[in-house]
């Protein structure tokens, strides 16, 4: 497959052996196998990866924009909240299911596991 359809799989939530079957069972739980190609989901681990990629991501983008708007229109803390406690909650949940599916897509692709000793 080629990076245009590992984009796809990763941004649709796909299964990444054969880009039909849905990866997820809900909103971001991992479903046991592909119900197109039977590929066993048994074997990806994301671990706290999207949590934290997630985090550095929205924190980065609402705290850029808070500093912008403090700056520069000095608002009070009660527009701040209203302002950012929505965009984080929405940032968020987008982000987590676009990084868990990414991260699981590019662990299929690149046969990634866990280290082992020889």
């Amino acid at each position: 497959m080629t990076k245009a359809s590992t984009a796809k799989q990763a941004f649709l939530g796909l299964c990444p052996q054969c880009g039909q079957g849905p990866l997820f069972n809900g909103y971001i739980e991992i479903r046991k196998n592909c119900p197109s190609c039977g590929l066993d989901y048994a074997m990806f681990d994301a671990g706290d990866g999207p949590a934290v990629f997630g985090i550095l991501i929205v924190g980065a983008i609402v705290c850029g924009l808070a500093l912008f708007v403090e700056f520069h229109f000095h608002p009070p803390f009660w527009v701040h909240a209203v302002l950012w406690l929505p965009l984080i909650l929405i940032l968020t949940f987008g982000f987590l299911r676009l990084t868990k599916s990414t991260l699981l897509v590019l662990q299929y692709k690149h046969k990634a596991g866990e280290g082992r000793r020889q």
